[in-house]
Order: C-alpha cells, then structure tokens, then sequence
C-alpha cells in the first residue's frame, strides 16, 4: 500500500498548490490529494482567471517532482440548498481531475433540516447524477464520504457506514463509490474492520486521521482512540487496492485560535519550517504503520 497525503496540509501558508505539493514530495510523499477546498477559498487555483495555465502548471510541478495526484477533494458547500452555483463548482472539480489524470474525487453529500432520509437521498441523487454524467467522460469515480457524526435536531446526513452503502446503492451507479474517512468512523460505535467489510469493494479511497472519539479534531493517528490494527485488517479484509492517504490538519492551532499579540507576530502562525519537519514524521509514521503488516510499499 502506498502512502499519500493532501495539499490542504499547507492551506493555512501563503504558498501555492505547486508549492504545496513540492513541500510534500520532499516529505517523502510520492502520491498526494489535490485538496480543491484551498482554491476554493482563495478563489485561486482552479477557481481562478486562468484555469487551464493551472492545470498546466500542477501537472509540469508534479512530473518534475516526481509525485502522482491519486485522489481529490471537492469543496464542501450546501448542495441542498443551492441555486446551481454549488453544482457549477464541483463540475469544475471534476473536469480538473480529468485534466490532471487523477481517478477519484471526494464529494460530501448533502443535508438540510427538515426533511427526511427518504428525501435526503433522492435529493442528493439529484445532485450526484450530473457530475456522474460528466466524470464518465474521465472514467473518473465520484466518492461520498461518511460525515463525522453530529447531533443537531431536525436535521439527518451521512454519517455511518450502513447508510452509505444505501445512498451508493440508491444512486446505483458504476462510478459512484465511497471513501472511508476512519477519523469520522472512530465517532461512531461500528469497528472500523465491520464497516470497511460492509462497504467491500465500494471503498475506493481512504482519509486517514485520527481524534479521541468525541469530536473531529483530524489528529496525527496516535494521539487520539483510533484503532489502526482495526482498520488495517479491514482493509486487509476487503482487497484494498487503493492509498493509504492522511488527513490530517490539526498538528498546529491555527492562528485565530492563539491568544492574540499585536506587538510581533513572528511565530503566530507555525514556521513552515515546522510544518515541512511533521510532514517528514507523518510520512515516517505511515510507513511504519504499513510495515509491520507487510504492506508498505513505495
């Protein structure tokens, strides 16, 4: 199993998804997750004025690095609730992804309160189809994720391994599989080795992180109740062909969260310095993660 990690690893420095995935490549990393999120927020990137310059750009910075895009992520948004602008969004994602040869990007599905399950699914069905329509035109697989659990009343979405594997069957589609975030799965009760084995074959990606099982808090797997033995045997189980790909964004507290100090702010922010020396660790983690079972490959 080979490792990977996201560029949304440096969405909170100033550097480009180019230099993003040098930082990374030089981690260790030879297979990354183009995060979409980042430029989406910057409204850069693949959201930006010169669309086709980027792809170019990502694709000349990935063969010089020596790193392949193997999986995605769309950015999150409300597509229940949208006025065909959120859709206009993702499309972009998904012709990104045929231009840059990666064959798998996450989308979240859609919530909304006040409705039930059954409209849930139908709903995000209508959502779902015509990005299916035009990732056939890539051969690419369009994954939903399982949510990390929340109790809000009046509200349903995602967020467990049994009612994923309803919404992939619900939307019955050859492209149309899933993604196992194992952080969002150690919030619920299911082991993880009982839900990968229920999804099967439909788990075509991994988000590997981890949090003490009461919030989502994306830590670095170790420090928080995640069981990897538990995951690695149910990937074990079901033939994972696929990465074993981090997503982890918690190591540093953002800015906004550090007591403010207006008089200097040289270390208010993490040095990236800082950020590359964990990037170096969570690769040397993976790897011996995948190691003692015999599956780490590079």
């Amino acid at each position: 199993m080979k490792l990977a990690t996201t560029t949304g690893d440096y969405s909170l420095y100033p550097c480009s998804q180019t230099e993003a995935l040098v930082h990374i490549r030089g981690a260790g990393f030879r297979y990354a997750d183009y995060n979409f999120g980042t430029d989406y927020a910057r409204r850069d990137g693949v959201y930006g004025a010169e669309f086709e310059k980027h792809i170019d750009s990502v694709n000349e910075t990935a063969a010089k690095t020596g790193i392949k895009l193997v999986q995605a992520h769309s950015p999150m948004g409300k597509p229940l609730e949208d006025d065909g602008t959120f859709l206009a969004d993702t499309l972009r994602c998904i012709d990104a992804c045929g231009k840059m040869g990666i064959p798998n990007v996450v989308v979240h599905s859609g919530y909304t309160r006040g409705i039930t399950r059954e409209e849930t699914f139908r709903r995000n069905r209508e959502f779902f189809m015509p990005l299916l329509e035009r990732a056939e035109k890539y051969g690419l697989n369009v994954l939903v994720e399982n949510f990390n659990r929340m109790c809000i009343d009046g509200m349903y979405w995602i967020d467990n391994a049994p009612d994923l594997l309803a919404l992939i069957e619900y939307v019955d589609h050859p492209l149309f599989h899933a993604v196992w975030d194992a952080g969002h799965g150690n919030l619920q009760e299911m082991p993880q080795d009982e839900a990968l084995r229920l999804l099967g074959g439909h788990v075509k990606a991994l988000h590997i992180q981890d949090n003490a099982g009461d919030t989502d808090s994306h830590l670095v797997p170790f420090l928080g109740t995640l069981n990897l033995d538990s995951v690695i045997n149910g990937l074990t189980d079901i033939g994972y062909a696929g990465y074993f790909t981090f997503e982890v964004g918690a190591f540093f507290a953002p800015e906004s969260k550090r007591r403010a100090y207006e008089r200097d702010k040289r270390l208010a922010k993490a040095p990236i310095e800082l950020r590359d020396a964990f990037e170096r660790y969570l690769y040397e983690l993976g790897r011996c993660v995948l190691e003692k079972y015999g599956l780490f490959e590079e």
